[in-house]
Formats: structure tokens, C-alpha cells, sequence
């Protein structure tokens, strides 16, 4: 993992570790059918569909080094049929930790 863009954050019950590595985003444009510049380009312009987000969160937590198992039970319990509203910000920052680096200013 590159502490650059390894993103520490609350989500669910407690402090996660998400890191969208190189495998991780090219499994993101498997699933979702696009670069990874047109599925950010979404979520800045807010036109991205509901599954990005967990995808995001899920993808950032297994190259972070969560089991895949437990992943998808976390983005179960805490990112499905919740409000965008407290998912967005979460998918975003691991998004944006991937793109711009952990601390950097945009």
C-alpha cells in the first residue's frame, strides 16, 4: 500500500483503512464500464448510478487488505440502503485520495 493514497476514515462502526490500488481501480472499470477519469468525472459532476459508491467503498477496503468477504459485509451493513447522503462523502475521499493523493488540497 502508498500511504499517498491509503485513506484512513470512519465508516460503519469505526476507523477503515481504504486504499483504491492499481488492481482495485482496474477492477472498478471491469465493473462498472468505464475509465477511471469518466467514473470520476461522475462523481464530481454528481451523475454517477447508486453502485459506484459501494463499489468504490468495497474495491478501497480490499486494497486496503480487508478480506473480500468481509468487505462486502461491511458495504452490506453500512453502505447499502442507506442514505447517499452518508455514502457519497466516504466513496468520494477514497476516490479522491486515489486521484489527488491523501492531503493534498484540489
Amino acid at each position: 500500500m502508498n500511504d499517498d493514497i491509503t485513506l484512513r476514515a470512519f465508516f460503519g462502526d469505526g476507523e477503515r483503512t481504504f486504499c483504491l490500488t492499481d488492481t482495485m481501480l482496474a477492477e472498478l472499470e471491469r465493473i462498472t464500464g468505464q475509465g477511471i477519469g469518466a467514473v470520476y468525472a461522475c462523481m464530481v459532476n454528481m451523475s454517477y448510478p447508486a453502485n459506484f459508491l459501494r463499489e468504490i467503498i468495497r474495491l478501497g477496503l480490499i486494497g486496503a487488505g480487508t478480506a473480500p468477504q468481509d468487505a462486502r459485509r461491511l458495504v452490506e451493513a453500512y453502505a447499502d440502503n442507506r442514505p447517499l447522503t452518508e455514502v457519497f462523502p466516504v466513496a468520494f475521499e477514497i476516490l479522491e485520495a486515489r486521484w489527488t493523493g491523501v492531503g493534498v488540497a484540489a
